[in-house]
């Protein structure tokens, strides 16, 4: 902090000094002190010994007020100290924000009551009310370890006395929790005294209200009670002035306004069960900046606006859809709303914590994605309702079908205004750059229309929002600028607004680099290249690279693929043994050696079992290659397992992240964090580590970790239930540390954390802001783990300097000529028009080229027995290829599927299919509507065409058109073999 701000911190000290001597705890709050000198802690410390915590207090804002010999920053230590220590509402009052008079006069009131109340409270069981406010946040535990001191040597009675003291000098709506506390605890008769609740003749209260409802206002739940205390109050008067401060008043009215002007758009706790007429009272209040920021898209401009993680944006969008449908009603023209995410999860979570919350009491909002359970058209959706939160490629879907002459398809000109979620996904080859593209041609064609003097068709309205639009691997400023013109041009973007506030800098995370040590030693990864460079060997492979990096990796599935092409067994099989090898190395050197050891070991029992479980027919056959791979694995098995035992062999990186995470949760109050990491085998290995280790019990580490939803072979996906859920759990307090993949950086709302680490993770600089976005609350810190080395410092480096980069562009972007601004943004327009023309007609030329179904063949990829003709395929939905021909049913078993079983609309997923004669899985077995449809994923098989072998990852890269699934005809065949078994039981 600047001398000017420890110069206002002394002013305000003597503005609040009444009534923060009250709220202060001296004791702990002196050990957190480094500015203050030895000596003169312990004239403080004397003072509270003597005469007690107020008096010391006060000695210390003297002291704090009047010496001018502490280093630059004290005051933010100060009030670092005050939060930790738990004084919160301290350190509101030292930051100058106090609450309004109201809120104030409200808080004296409870604490008037409960100095009222004191002799019936304190017959509280005080042990179990102080272990549910330690719970609820009230207490620290210093403070429920002096309670429980003080407790068992003067009785429960002085213990309580302590736990009420202690009580009245949090922020305001600790009275609701406590009350909570009290109820939970089954005090009942205590919160029925404090609401100042009647009772009937059974003595039961007529009314309880709720917890939640006593939230809303202390004046609501008990007698209305003068904010100044009585000069002879018992218990509390010595802990709080009157509302007014010896200087007649509060700062000064300026100081007040100030913090109105910080408090307005922020979010308040809401929830689900609130009352819509009550919201309806409620006005969306924007700040200056977002205020600023909005104006152009009020002037009905397309704009893309570039905030900070945790500024508002979506808060902004809110209101600029509010106002653009009641503007649209004032002209009596129909308003249509669509609001474009690109994960699913974001929908509800913009429904409910946005769009819904703000607007369903005005307008008819709902939302839509591939979770969803609508039995309507979306079309119907569409035309029924004012606001659609959906999944860009919902949208897409539909425009596609309109385009194709489908009745079930929409237009872009049904709605008035788009709303695009991180927009700076509008790039080449992404779902929100197809809906643009549309946008971009119909407009192109509109000016033709003009010309003709014909009427344009409308288009919505586009506002996009986005963090952090990056730099698109720019190399230096220039194409930096290029790179954020493109992307304004993809949304025919006006202007892209963003602005530089100094209210939120305090909330910009502290970063720093943990580096681990390069490791000296490791013979558990050793032995593992050691069995490599055998299968290399028996392969005859040489790479050209070192295993354990993502280079390798690369290489070895490139051999994989064109060895299952020229149908050498030998190779591919070693390719894929390869490849998980390779990835128990990257484990080994981020995770536990026991954690890869269990990786291999589950991979070759699975391996070893879908080779060894007889059927019908008898048992897989299993190759000389194979078996020899399994025998390798089984001879170095136990060294393996010895050395995973060897905690001195473990990577040095796992012990930095075991430091950064022991002094976030000992040196805070209350620690909220996120782990970042690169896949999901370590995600959940370390929360795994997390929840073995007693050290981070000790500290109160409740860890969970946070996957993605997409389908994989190796870890079972989460749900987006069980996503919300652990969130859900993150926000209440349940879970204080995520260890989360990438899908945690962008976009969700996670409540705020004061510490976010990256552990071995280095994308580019998109991910590095959003990441470190998550990082909302203040004294924030960012951690990267890295070990030395590893180059992973450096490419953070890089990003930095790219950050730098954007924002820089971003600025002379906003300061462009507006001739030459139009000029650039056109050109990049009239190309990306020009390329999708280009697209189509090489699409068109291909699908003419196209050669019927029974042209190609399927062979499975591991052992290269034949499959099915292409003619057997059929497709379901113009998503699912499926074969259901019987002669294809007796090729395949069905295992119980491993991965997510998960209600999809009309089918299901029931099970994997394998090859009888390998184990090799093909796909998964589909319930559409009843029938047992065999889906194939073309990943697992060799496409043969006209004599060549190809490979393929989807099914969009085979030029094939398949027919579509006959419901009809499929349900008849079923039917008539089922009479058929009828008639020979008979």
């Amino acid at each position: 902090m600047s001398c000017d701000q420890d110069a206002e911190t002394r002013h305000v000290l003597g503005c609040f000094r009444d009534r923060l001597k009250r709220l202060i705890q001296v004791e702990p709050l002196l050990d957190l002190l480094h500015f203050l000198e030895p000596d003169r802690k312990d004239r403080i410390k004397a003072k509270f010994r003597e005469e007690g915590d107020i008096n010391a207090a006060a000695f210390l804002i003297d002291e704090i007020i009047h010496s001018k010999n502490y280093a630059r920053g004290w005051s933010r230590e100060l009030i670092a100290a005050l939060e930790t220590v738990g004084c919160r509402h301290a350190a509101k009052y030292v930051l100058n924000s106090p609450p309004e008079p109201t809120e104030e006069a409200e808080n004296d009131s409870c604490v008037r009551l409960i100095d009222l109340l004191q002799l019936t409270l304190v017959s509280m069981k005080t042990g179990d009310v102080c272990a549910h406010c330690r719970a609820l946040g009230l207490l620290t535990l210093e403070d429920q370890e002096n309670i429980m001191k003080l407790t068992e040597n003067q009785g429960n009675i002085g213990g309580a006395r302590l736990l009420l003291k202690r009580l009245v000098k949090n922020e305001a709506g600790w009275f609701s929790k406590f009350l909570q506390a009290l109820e939970d605890t089954e005090h009942h008769d205590l919160v029925r005294e404090l609401r100042g609740e009647p009772c009937n003749e059974d003595g039961e209260a007529v009314s309880v209200k709720t917890v939640e409802e006593g939230e809303q206002s202390c004046s609501e739940t008990m007698p209305v009670l003068p904010p100044v205390l009585s000069a002879n109050s018992s218990l509390l008067s010595e802990d709080l002035d009157s509302s007014v401060d010896s200087s007649g008043g509060l700062c000064t009215s300026a100081d007040n306004e100030e913090v109105d002007m910080y408090k307005e758009g922020e979010e308040e706790d809401l929830t689900e069960d609130d009352d819509p007429s009550e919201e309806s009272k409620r006005d969306i209040v924007l700040r200056d900046y977002q205020m600023e920021v909005a104006r152009p898209a009020l002037e009905e401009k397309n704009i893309i606006i570039c905030l900070p993680t945790g500024s508002g944006k979506t808060r902004v969008a809110v209101y600029i859809t509010k106002k653009h449908l009641e503007r649209k009603k004032q002209m009596g023209q129909p308003g249509k709303v669509v609001v474009l995410v690109n994960k699913v999860p974001l929908v509800e979570q913009h429904y409910k914590a946005e769009f819904g919350r703000f607007l369903k009491h005005q307008y008819s909002v709902e939302r839509v994605s591939g979770a969803s359970q609508l039995k309507i058209s979306f079309p119907q959706i569409i035309e029924q309702n004012d606001i659609i939160i959906c999944t860009a490629q919902i949208l897409e879907n539909s425009l596609a079908k309109a385009k194709n002459g489908d009745e079930d398809g929409i237009k872009l000109s049904q709605f008035t205004l788009m709303v695009i979620d991180e927009c700076h996904h509008t790039k080449k080859g992404g779902v929100y750059n197809h809906i643009m593209i549309r946008y971009l041609s119909q407009k192109h064609k509109n000016q033709l229309l003009k010309k003709q003097e014909k009427s344009p068709v409308p288009l919505p309205q586009i506002l996009g929002l986005t963090a952090s639009p990056g730099v698109g691997g720019a190399m230096n400023q220039q194409m930096a600028e290029e790179h954020i013109l493109q992307i304004c041009a993809n949304l025919d973007a006006f202007t892209i607004k963003t602005t530089t506030f100094k209210e939120e800098e305090a909330k910009t995370p502290y970063k720093r680099i943990a580096r681990a040590e390069e490791r000296k030693e490791d013979p558990f990864g050793d032995v593992i290249k050691k069995i490599m460079d055998e299968i290399h060997t028996h392969a005859d492979l040489k790479p050209l690279c070192d295993p354990g990096t993502q280079y390798y990796e690369q290489w070895v599935v490139q051999k994989e693929q064109n060895a299952a092409k020229e149908e050498n067994q030998m190779v591919r099989v070693c390719a894929e043994h390869l490849r998980q090898y390779n990835e128990a190395l990257h484990q080994s050197n981020t995770i536990r050696m026991s954690d890869a050891f269990r990786f291999l070991n589950k991979y070759h029992t699975e391996e070893l079992k879908t080779k060894s479980s007889p059927d019908e027919e008898g048992t897989i056959t299993i190759t000389d290659t194979e078996r020899f791979l399994f025998t390798l694995f089984k001879d170095n098995k136990a060294k393996l397992q010895e050395l995973m035992g060897k905690p001195q062999y473990e990577n040095n990186s796992l012990a930095q992240l075991k430091t950064s995470i022991l002094k976030e949760f000992s040196t805070r109050e209350r620690a909220r964090g996120i782990i970042f990491t690169r896949t999901r085998l370590s995600a959940i290995a370390l929360c795994q580590w997390i929840q073995e280790n007693p050290k981070f019990d000790e500290v109160g580490v409740r860890a969970s970790y946070l996957i993605g939803g997409g389908d994989q072979s190796v870890v079972k996906p989460m749900t987006a239930a069980e996503q919300k859920d652990v969130l859900n759990k993150f926000r209440d307090g349940q879970i204080n540390l995520l260890i989360a993949t990438t899908v945690a950086e962008e976009g969700l709302d996670i409540a705020e954390c004061n510490f976010v680490i990256r552990y071995c993770l280095v994308t580019n600089e998109i991910a590095m802001i959003q990441a470190r976005g998550r990082g909302r609350a203040e004294d924030s810190s960012y951690t990267l783990v890295a070990e030395a080395g590893s180059g992973v410092a450096e490419r953070e480096s890089v990003n930095e300097y790219r950050e730098k980069m954007m924002s820089t562009a971003i600025v002379k972007v906003c300061k462009m000529n507006r001739a030459d601004y139009e000029k650039k943004t056109r050109e990049f327009q009239m190309q990306a028009i020009i390329e999708e023309k280009v697209k189509i007609k090489k699409k068109l030329l291909k699908g003419m080229m196209k050669e019927p179904p029974s042209k190609i063949s399927l062979s499975c990829r591991q052992c290269s027995v034949f499959v099915c003709s292409g003619e057997d395929i059929e497709k379901i939905e113009n998503m699912h290829h499926v074969n259901v021909t019987k002669q294809f049913s007796k090729l395949f078993t069905v295992r119980e599927n491993a991965s997510l079983q998960e209600r999809l609309l009309d089918y299901e997923t029931n099970g994997v299919i394998a090859c009888k004669n390998c184990g090799q899985q093909w796909g998964s077995m589909m319930l559409y509507k009843s029938i047992e449809c065999p889906c194939l994923h073309i990943k697992h098989f060799v496409v043969t065409y006209s004599s060549k072998k190809k490979t393929f990852s989807k099914w969009s890269e085979l030029p094939i058109k398949f027919p579509a699934f006959d419901y009809t005809q499929h349900a008849d065949l079923l039917v008539e073999d089922s009479e058929e078994e009828d008639l020979e039981t008979d």
